[in-house]
């Protein structure tokens, strides 16, 4: 069965939580699943190694995972208005996939999550766009027609779903948010499908 690797790195749970959001969202097309996977962190000690599974969460994420994916949703906090350097440090190691083209014409999504209201929520989803649309896939936005996206006090942007953790990172995903990260996994599940059928 086709999947959509749902990619993400967290350090406080939020974007763990928005990937399983987005995941439920994907296992409501029939035809399709969600693969979640995660990505260790990075370490200034050079000598630092995680281990091969981690002791809580996703699985971590192989190259192979995303090349053999129909669709993409990839998830991150907000680090001063950029992705997480695990994140970027992953897709650093994607080049192979760049040369064969692997990647071209398959759909991806982006999520984020940020301690403050106004963190960079909207600069992060489009730093972690940009290596996407070198590697050829195509961006999936969340339109105006989901009426959370108009009625959001929290997070929620038409560049992906999002979320306002606070400052403690202790703020639960409200009704919006949840709704967000379901709707636009399920419009990528949808839309992987499609374009897996041309």
């Amino acid at each position: 069965m086709p999947y959509i690797l749902v990619l993400y790195y967290s350090r406080y749970g939020a974007t763990q939580q928005m990937a399983q959001e987005v995941a439920q969202g994907i296992e409501q097309v029939s035809g399709i699943e969600a693969k979640i996977r995660t990505v260790p962190a990075v370490s200034t000690n050079c000598e630092a190694t995680e281990p091969k599974v981690p002791d809580t969460g996703s699985p971590y994420a192989s190259v192979e995972d995303l090349a053999h994916s129909a669709g993409l949703a990839f998830g991150s906090p907000t680090r001063f208005g950029n992705m997480a350097a695990p994140l970027k440090y992953f897709l650093d190691q994607t080049s192979g996939l760049w040369q064969s083209g692997a990647l071209i014409d398959k759909p991806a999504i982006c999520f984020t999550s940020t301690a403050s209201l106004h963190g960079g929520q909207e600069t992060t989803l489009l730093s972690m766009m940009l290596p996407l649309i070198h590697h050829g896939m195509l961006y999936v936005g969340t339109p105006y027609s989901e009426t959370d996206l108009m009625n959001t006090t929290t997070g929620g942007t038409p560049y992906g779903p999002s979320h306002y953790a606070g400052n403690d990172s202790k703020n639960p995903l409200s009704k919006h948010e949840i709704n967000l990260c379901r709707s636009t996994g399920k419009r990528l599940a949808t839309l992987a499908l499609k374009l897996a059928h041309e």
